[in-house]
């Protein structure tokens, strides 16, 4: 079947991350077609496996290129500073998935309304009240 075709599905989600979907589960948990996937589409992530899910350089790549994937990424890997700064700098919006005390970072947060400043609305009271 092609859907478990190595070569197909590399070719397909290099042109269109979204072709992960339709990839057979063990290639979905395939570090180098997920990878080719995320950077074409970082909302392919949605469909990796979950340990994949949980590989930082993968969710990297995925954030880099949509912030929003950060919201299909690990538990672990939204509570991550580096990720989440990456997502918040390509949308100020991906704040919304960060982790409870990573929307309390001034820096991340600083990150974010720079990009887009309705991300104000995503962080802590005492980070609203911060004047600089």
């Amino acid at each position: 079947e092609l859907k478990a075709d190595r070569e197909v599905v590399l070719a397909a989600v290099q042109q269109n991350g979204w072709a992960l979907e339709y990839a057979s589960q063990e290639l979905r948990a395939d570090r180098e077609i997920v990878l080719a996937a995320v950077q074409q589409n970082g909302d392919a992530l949605q469909y990796a496996s979950q340990e994949l899910k949980a590989d930082r350089e993968v969710v990297l790549a995925a954030v880099q290129q949509r912030g929003l994937a950060l919201r299909y990424a690990s538990e672990e890997l939204r509570a991550d500073r580096e990720v989440v700064l990456a997502a918040v700098q390509q949308d100020g919006m991906s704040l919304q998935h960060a982790s409870q005390e990573l929307k309390a970072d001034r820096e991340v947060v600083l990150a974010a309304v720079q990009q887009n400043g309705w991300a104000l609305q995503l962080t802590s009271q005492e980070l609203k009240a911060d004047r600089e």
